[in-house]
């Protein structure tokens, strides 16, 4: 943490894997100017880039479906290396993108010392059988914010959402739930979810704003894939002391400012 008691509070921006390549020089512009007058901590996923890395985390079989009907990567210690791998280059990018404009990046590791995960399910479905698998995964039981000691402005911290288990292995974790976790643990004013749509939509409308129980019953009746992730993310960062969170795919001082994309705060009273 930065120490300075005069220091805006930090911001949590997710950086979704499937819409990195897409944001173009003004949403980098965008992130810089904001980079400057306040910390940011970054999450990077990573989903696309990892796809395009091997046809193998493309194929059907590469996600698995445990008993609950969860899904997740089938993480072994190869995919490990594979997502370490693609997050270096990711990691290169981005810094590269920041710096050209003035900000500097640190890349942070979440298995070295700042995530940690609880115990992986271990049955999975396997066709129509239940099997037992060792899957390298894991829920996010806690993060350690005395390991993001720089946040201040003019530097970011670039988080790779790997997590170590109480045996010390490095398993994988969702990006957006890491993301939550992160801004719950330093107390942010907002976590923005970047990501390839620009509203959620119930019944095909665009929601500009909604509260976290509203948020939560959708995500258990209506919402699917990706989207029901983000808002499980969003519930834990509010329930974690986040301020709000907001969910699109604008520059994010327009998200932060809700002149587009879904705020989602905790109550209907809320500030956004």
């Amino acid at each position: 943490m930065s120490g300075e008691p005069d220091s805006p509070a930090p911001a949590v921006v997710k950086l979704g894997g499937s819409c990195l390549d897409s944001l173009d020089g003004d949403w980098w512009d965008d992130l810089a100017r904001l980079a400057q007058e306040r910390p940011l901590v970054l999450v990077h996923g990573w989903s696309k880039p990892l796809r395009e890395f091997s046809p193998r985390h493309g194929e059907p079989s590469a996600i698995l479906r445990d008993r609950y009907g969860n899904q997740s990567r089938w993480t072994t210690p190869d995919v490990i290396g594979d997502i370490r791998t693609v997050s270096a280059e990711l990691t290169e990018t981005v810094t590269g993108r920041l710096e050209r404009r003035g900000v500097t990046t640190e890349r942070l590791v979440g298995s070295d010392g700042l995530v940690r995960a609880g115990e992986a399910e271990r049955w999975w479905w396997q066709g129509k059988e239940l099997v037992e698998l060792e899957n390298l995964v894991g829920p996010i039981t806690g993060v350690d914010p005395a390991v993001l000691r720089n946040l201040r402005a003019g530097h970011t911290s670039l988080v790779t959402p790997l997590a170590r288990n109480a045996a010390g292995q490095e398993v994988n974790t969702d990006a957006d739930r890491a993301a939550a976790a992160v801004a719950g643990a330093i107390g942010a004013t907002a976590l923005v979810l970047v990501t390839d749509v620009a509203h959620l939509l119930i019944d095909g409308e665009p929601v500009r704003r909604i509260t976290a129980e509203a948020a939560a019953a959708f995500r258990d009746k209506g919402a699917t894939g990706g989207m029901r992730k983000k808002l499980r993310a969003a519930g834990e960062a509010l329930e974690g002391g986040a301020g709000r969170v907001v969910i699109g795919s604008a520059p994010v001082t327009e998200l932060l400012a809700a002149r587009t994309g879904t705020v989602i705060t905790r109550t209907s009273g809320a500030e956004s």
